[in-house]
Order: C-alpha cells, then structure tokens, then sequence
C-alpha cells in the first residue's frame, strides 16, 4: 500500500495552469502560531488615519449594543430615567428626610440629585460595559483587522446615546426648582460634557485592556464606582465641604470633583466654573486619554493570545 503524503502530489496530466504530465507539486501547509508581542506602540499617524476611517465600525457597533439592552424600546429607553430617578428619591430621603439636613432647598436639592446621577451613569455606564468590549468580541479581535480602540470607544458612545433622553427630564426639575437659564447652562456645561465623555474614553481603553489580562476586573468595577459616587459632588454639593479642610485639600485628587462639578455649576447654577476648575478638569481628562490610549495600544497585539 503506497502512503500518500500531503507534501509530495504528482499531477498525471496537464492541469489548468498548464503544467505537464509528469510534474511534481510541493504543497506547503501554512501554520498560524500566536505567540505573545513585544509591547510596543504602533505607527500612531497611520492608526489614527485608520481609527477615523473605521468609524462606522465603532457606529454600528454601538447601535448593536444598544439593540441588545433594548433600548431601542420604549420601556428601554424609560428604564434609563425611571432608574436614576428612584435612585434621586432614594438619596434625597436619606439626605434631606432621614438625616434631617436642610429641607428648604426642596427642588433645589433634587435637580441637583437627578442631574448629577444622570451624568454619573453615563461615565459608569461607559467604563463598565468598555471593560469587557474587548473579551467579548473574542471572534472579531481574532478574525477581523481593525483598531481595537474602536471596541471601547464603542462603548462609550453607546453610553451617551443611553445619557441624551434623561435630559429633558432633568430639565423639567431644573424648571421646577427656579434654576437660571443663561449661557453657562448652554455654552459651558456641554464643555465639560466633553470633557467627562475624553476622561471616560481614556478610562474604557485602560479597563478594556486590564479585563484581557485579568478576568475578574469586571467584578471589582461596580465596587469602584460606588465608592467613587459617595466621594464625587452628586450627592452632596461643592458648598458643602466649605469650611472641611480635610475633604478641599483631597477634592482636587478626585477627577470627578472637577468635571462633573464644574459641569453642575455651569448647568443648573449658570455659573462659569473658577480657572482652576477648568484646569484641572482638562488635565484629567487630557491624562486619562493619553494613558489608557497608551496602554491599550501598547498591548493590543497580544490581545489575540490573550483572549
């Protein structure tokens, strides 16, 4: 019995490419190895060229996120209200009632609730579905070629479209509590709007990166966020630690202390936040982007060995 090896086929006639009678072929099987990648960044120009030439991959993506949580629907799109808000009347009983603090600032007190968990769960909401972009498109990172940032980027835009409808219902308790409309509302708060969503942006692309390496990141994520909700001015306001030593010399280390609060000062008080603010707002959210973008597109080539 004659063996038949795959690397030696001897063709008997003359075959489409014209070869004659007799001629031997040599198949040569090609073998993928994955192996891990040196870190290194890529050619940034080219991959940034190409991040905006795929960017109806990060558009589509979202949308598909979006149809998954359902919230396309309307029930989906009101469980994006209806969820911050119970949580505003669940915090302002516990501040304003319980607690026995100050109950003339009624509405007051309670726009700034809603508002600020608005915006809270629009960053939480973007970091915590980023971080596992990443290992749950195992088959496209392994399949496809595309730049990975475009994953957690994804995530982030699906967070603002899930941010835009509780704006109008938060302007119905900005009505509600005599709140000024001027153009910090308009003009100013939108800035820092952008700011939050580059500081979430950079946040997404570093948990993204750290789930691939360990699994359980995921897990401590909703633990952070919580803490960092008790120490951000959601639940209480910038005016509140006036006169606190302790807690004005440790604010500054809080990112969130100066985006989402110059972002509450410019929209439900009409007031342009101090320079400082401002400074410090972009800083983080410049360092951020520039970190976890870093990271992220240092280690996205042992991304397929990973996963």
């Amino acid at each position: 019995m004659s063996e038949n090896t795959p690397e030696n086929d001897t063709v008997d006639g003359t075959g489409p490419d014209g070869a004659e009678a007799g001629t031997v072929r040599t198949f040569e099987p090609v073998y993928h190895r994955y192996v891990p990648h040196k870190t290194g960044l890529p050619h940034l120009p080219t991959y940034f060229r190409e991040l905006w030439r795929r960017r109806e991959f990060a558009f589509e993506t979202s949308k598909a996120n979006m149809r998954g949580a359902n919230t396309n629907t309307f029930f989906g799109q009101a469980w994006l209200v209806i969820n911050p808000l119970l949580l505003s009347l669940v915090y302002y009983l516990l501040v304003t009632v319980i607690s026995r603090a100050d109950q003339t600032r009624g509405w007051e007190y309670f726009a700034h609730l809603t508002g600020g968990l608005f915006v809270f769960f629009f960053f939480q909401g973007s970091v915590n579905n980023a971080a596992g972009s990443v290992v749950n498109a195992g088959g496209l990172v392994l399949n496809t070629s595309f730049p990975r940032l475009l994953l957690p980027l994804a995530a982030v835009r699906t967070g603002l479209l899930r941010f835009l409808p509780t704006l109008p219902v938060y302007f119905v308790f900005h009505i509600l509590a005599g709140n000024p409309w001027n153009l910090a509302t308009f003009f100013v708060a939108p800035v820092f709007l952008v700011l939050l969503a580059v500081f979430a942006a950079g946040l997404a692309a570093l948990f993204a990166a750290l789930q691939v390496y360990f699994r359980d990141m995921t897990s401590f994520l909703p633990y952070i966020m919580r803490i960092w909700l008790y120490s951000s001015p959601v639940l209480w306001t910038v005016e509140m630690i006036d006169g606190h030593r302790t807690a004005e010399a440790l604010a500054p280390f809080n990112p969130l202390f100066s985006l989402i609060g110059g972002y509450n000062m410019a929209l439900q008080r009409g007031q342009v936040p101090d320079l400082h603010i401002w400074l410090l707002a972009a800083a983080w959210a410049a360092g951020a982007w520039v970190a976890g973008s870093w990271f992220f597109m240092s280690r996205e080539r042992d991304f397929a060995v990973r996963i």
